[in-house]
């Protein structure tokens, strides 16, 4: 007789056939490593592309007529966590805190509930007073009430433990995905680009990732900088385009969805800078890692925790010019960061070894 396989719900992301960032990788690398013995179902925007969603064999998308970011991402995962109970999921998986204030209600129906809240996600610049205190009473009652949670990050894995005496575990992100692009040069033509002869950046357009300080720095240099991002989504973003466009050495990009295009730029880059204030392990820095890229980084604990402490760090504005200007022409130190980058990268960041870190927790449940 055939064994029944559990059942996984995933919540929280924009859904099946979305790639925006490090949950989406998350996302397919758990159907990719696990649907052999998991049923796995996942809860998927409406306003996402359904068609794509609809394609994917090895997962069941589970459409929700609301938008997972935003205010309507406390709805989208309270819906989400319902269906699932109604289901009798065996495990579910939610992946930030939006919903966390309502894990009490489906502890009550004797839910499985393992969650990844994604570091603290109230220190964020955009939101207004009211939204942070939201997420920080949401934070604390889904860590409490969860059955197991997951850190990105041993620094948010610490912060957990002493704010709510937590013991969670520990699972990063992994990045290997990236390491057989092959790197051509055609997209460098277009931007009147050279090989190893500009940094590069590309994120989310928001105060925590240090953008006006990076963008000041280098206007002090005459190294050139590609920055990628969506400058159109908020004030802070248009002000900072219109104030730095100008510049010869600043080449401020919308967002490029191509992922070779994008591969190509940042692949080429002399170094890879990274500004993150807040957050645990970010999958844009364990890619750039796995492409053996020298990594220029924010210096605060998580950044430092996940390059363990071998890649370039700036403070401010001042040490970031002065570190830019001594390493630009050090081939010897840029070439023994990218060595450091790369190692960690594949001892630590790989997708086999983080997903088999979930399926341990699924397994203990």
């Amino acid at each position: 007789m055939k064994k029944c396989k559990k059942t996984l719900y995933i919540v929280g992301t924009n859904g099946l056939g979305t790639n925006y960032g490090g949950w989406d990788k998350l996302l397919s690398n758990l159907i990719d490593f696990l649907s052999e013995k998991y049923d796995i179902y996942v809860y998927t925007s409406s306003y996402e592309n359904i068609e794509i969603a609809e394609s994917y064999q090895e997962a069941k998308p589970i459409i929700i007529n609301l938008k997972a970011n935003g205010y309507q991402s406390i709805f989208y995962d309270f819906a989400s966590m319902i269906h699932a109970t109604y289901k009798k999921a065996d495990i579910i998986l939610v992946l930030g805190l939006s919903g966390g204030i309502f894990f009490p209600i489906f502890k009550f129906f004797n839910s499985k509930v393992v969650l990844n809240p994604d570091g603290a996600e109230w220190k964020r610049a955009k939101w207004n007073f009211f939204i942070k205190k939201f997420l920080m009473i949401s934070e604390r009652i889904g860590i409490n009430s969860a059955d197991y949670v997951i850190s990105d990050n041993a620094i948010i894995r610490e912060e957990i433990f002493k704010n709510y005496g937590i013991k969670s575990a520990l699972a990063e992100y992994g990045g290997d995905h990236v390491k057989n692009i092959e790197i051509k040069d055609k997209t460098l033509k277009k931007y009147n680009l050279t090989v190893n002869d500009y940094a590069f950046k590309v994120c989310r357009i928001e105060p925590e990732n240090n953008l006006d300080m990076i963008l000041e720095a280098f206007i002090e240099t005459n190294i050139k900088l590609i920055l990628i991002g969506n400058w159109n989504n908020s004030n802070y973003g248009k002000n900072l385009k219109q104030k730095y466009s100008n510049y010869i050495n600043l080449l401020l990009l919308d967002p490029i969805y191509d992922q070779g295009t994008l591969d190509e730029l940042r692949g080429n880059c002399k170094i890879y800078m990274h500004g993150h204030s807040v957050g645990g392990t970010n999958p844009s820095l364990v890619e750039a890692m796995h492409l053996e890229l020298c990594c220029m980084v924010f210096d605060v604990n998580y950044n430092r925790e996940t390059t363990h402490h071998k890649a370039i760090y700036f403070k401010d504005k001042n040490d970031l010019v002065k570190n830019l200007k001594l390493l630009w022409n050090d081939k010897d130190k840029i070439d023994q960061v990218k060595k450091d980058m790369f190692k960690i990268a594949c001892e630590k960041y790989t997708w086999k070894r983080v997903i088999s870190l979930y399926e341990n927790i699924f397994n203990n449940i």
